[in-house]
């Protein structure tokens, strides 16, 4: 029975302490891979990835938003950044508060060195707010941005303001007036916010209204995908090509792992296979 307890209390020390070891190890891992990038670049490199992650030895999923703790510790690093050294900044969230992504906003445009914004995959709403800071955005050929439309509870505020309109106010209960309200204001201030930040950046404001409408206004759904050449021709400073050190770090933040993986592939770059000219068969 004791070598039984003992087994059970080592596997247990097991379970508790592998989990901690192994996000150390990831951790260190993607520190040398920062700093990889800001040794080839000669900037300051400021991660904000949200992905589901494991917690605890139990493997939890935790999923991430734009909140008040990465807003604090973006205007740290900010802070702890010269003036005039660039500031590059990768992007990988659906999204979350509209305060924290004003609040990064904000600072982004502040800083007087270059800020540039990558964005491997996705950056949506706040995601899309904290890019349009950017001097430049450096998307993938299939990342999107998204509008930065203000949602109250689960609902579009411009879908809100678009029920007072065509109902009448009679058979509108109080909570859906009350929402309609803080949307309508919530749209001018998301609005106002938009255009202060790309008129900071140098847009001119015949330019930066438009822009702020077709973001703003509700005219796509929230996760409507807006692509690389959408974005050019909305007006925004976008380019394509990704450092290939970005992607080696988005690596490194792994999903949380499945018991059967919806997607497998073989981990390889591939040559386009070569075909036998006078035949038309492929050599092996």
């Amino acid at each position: 029975m004791e070598i039984i307890g003992l087994l059970f209390w080592l596997f247990f020390l097991f379970s508790v302490l592998t989990p901690v070891v192994q996000r150390r190890f990831l951790e260190a891992q993607r520190l040398r891979m920062i700093h990889q990038i800001e040794r080839k670049r000669g900037t300051r490199v400021i991660t904000m990835i949200h992905r589901q992650e494991s917690i605890s030895f139990l493997g939890l999923p935790l999923a991430r938003y734009i909140d008040i703790e990465d807003a604090e510790a973006v205007l740290r690093a900010i802070r702890l950044t010269p003036d005039d050294l660039p500031i590059d900044l990768i992007l990988h969230t659906p999204g979350g508060l509209v305060l924290a992504a004003e609040q990064i906003a904000q600072a982004l445009v502040r800083h007087k060195g270059k800020v540039t914004v990558f964005v491997p995959h996705y950056a949506m709403s706040g995601g899309t707010l904290i890019a349009l800071a950017a001097d430049e955005i450096v998307m993938d050929e299939n990342a999107v941005l998204g509008p930065v439309d203000p949602q109250i509870g689960q609902f579009p505020a411009a879908s809100l303001l678009r029920v007072v309109r065509e109902k009448p106010i009679a058979e509108i209960d109080d909570q859906t007036l009350v929402f309609a309200d803080i949307g309508e204001k919530a749209l001018k201030q998301v609005r106002s916010t938009v255009i202060e930040v790309l008129s900071a950046n140098g847009m001119g404001r015949e330019q930066a209204e438009p822009l702020a409408d077709a973001l703003t206004c509700g005219q796509w759904t929230h996760d409507y995908p807006i692509a690389v050449e959408e974005a050019k021709a909305l007006g925004l400073p976008v380019n394509t090509g990704i450092p290939e050190e970005v992607y080696q770090l988005m690596d490194l933040y792994p999903q949380t792992s499945q018991r059967r993986p919806s997607v497998q592939y073989i981990p390889l770059p591939y040559e386009p296979p070569q075909r036998d000219r006078g035949r038309g068969e492929r050599r092996p």
